[in-house]
């Protein structure tokens, strides 16, 4: 349970979650403690860790769900989150009996890479084992579930919900963000994203020394953590970039951090419905994105979406193009479904509503 946007959209809901009625416990697949941990821990869930889920690791995996739900007869919901892995998750969970299981797509593609035949089969074994489809978009969907499952309506898409409320302008805030980031009158363009293939951050590198040539009072600002950072980091040195790109690393303050930004940048290679992409609108910044994320996401008419087929200079002169600053989008989110306050008590009723009927079959 690390800072994630899955993690963290989980999180959004578990805040808000009515726990005298519904209680989140984790199962997770990392023996090191995550950054939310803590937290889950002080609201009354419990963690569970499990094997990781790998090739040549499936036998013991297995195993350990099997007697996972022989020691925990009493759950009624299992909501699983990890994908096309969520098959194995929900055909244990079935064979014990569990009523309510529902399966949650977020995301739309798959890297390739040596776990794809893995991650394939996974998919394809999905089968019968949920009793419900959840994504956080259409084309999430239809990716995971097959265009069958998608077109009879069977999918539940359950919007990546934010606290609206802590991402609402505030200059104080911008101010004080602005001065720890020494950006002064610059133009500060930034990312969150974990620092791996998928959130193509090379790319991203190349379009920002385009903005820099052109825009020297311009500064880019990462946020994250992952494998390719070190990477990142030689390629940023290596363009002469080291003093106008800062990498902060893991923050807690992604909504500070927003407001003391001026253009957000995703050129992301896939996506379900980024959860970043829904706080970058609660804060009302403008946002250049890749046009392989889904059109679901502009809820507020603050992204623009760019092919990654356009060039690195072309993606530099929509961003010099496009006006920077904040305005007011709170109404809009709340009124589609995107304020984690209204869309908690929709998913407890919702487990609510399930478990009756689920038991008397």
């Amino acid at each position: 349970m690390n800072r994630g946007g899955l993690e963290t959209m989980l999180i959004n809901y578990y805040r808000q979650m009515d726990r005298s009625k519904i209680q989140f416990d984790f199962i997770v697949h990392r023996q090191a403690e995550g950054h939310y941990d803590q937290e889950i821990l002080a609201l009354g869930g419990k963690i569970y860790r499990m094997p990781q889920i790998r090739p040549g690791n499936y036998s013991q995996y297995f195993k350990s769900l099997d007697q996972f739900f022989i020691d925990h007869p009493y759950y009624k919901v299992v909501h699983a989150h990890i994908n096309e892995n969520s098959s194995f998750i929900l055909k244990a969970a079935k064979k014990a009996g569990v009523p309510c299981r529902i399966t949650h797509s977020h995301l739309s593609d798959l890297g390739i890479d040596i776990k794809l035949p893995f991650r394939l089969y996974a998919r394809l074994t999905m089968k019968d084992n949920p009793s419900s489809y959840f994504a956080c978009s259409q084309k999430a969907g239809k990716w995971l579930f097959g265009k069958k499952i998608a077109d009879s309506g069977k999918v539940v898409v359950l919007n990546n919900a934010v606290d609206v409320s802590q991402f609402s302008f505030n200059q104080t805030i911008r101010d004080e963000i602005r001065a720890e980031l020494s950006a002064g009158d610059r133009l500060v363009i930034g990312h969150i994203g974990r620092f791996t293939e998928q959130k193509n951050h090379d790319f991203l590198i190349d379009v920002f020394k385009a903005v820099h040539d052109k825009k020297p009072n311009s500064m880019l600002v990462l946020v994250g953590e992952g494998h390719l950072r070190n990477a990142i980091e030689k390629k940023i040195e290596k363009l002469g970039l080291t003093n106008c790109v800062k990498i902060l690393g893991v923050r807690k303050d992604v909504s500070n951090l927003l407001q003391g930004m001026d253009i957000f940048l995703f050129p992301s290679l896939f996506e379900g419905l980024p959860v970043v992409l829904v706080e970058a609108q609660a804060s009302g910044i403008q946002s250049i994105i890749s046009d392989t994320i889904t059109a679901e996401t502009d809820v507020t008419g603050r992204l623009q979406f760019i092919s990654l087929k356009q060039t690195a200079d072309y993606w530099a002169e929509q961003i010099i193009n496009t006006s920077p600053g904040h305005v007011d989008t709170s109404d809009s989110l709340r009124e589609k479904g995107y304020d984690t306050s209204t869309m908690a008590k929709w998913l407890s009723d919702y487990y609510m509503n399930q478990m009756p009927t689920a038991v008397l079959r």
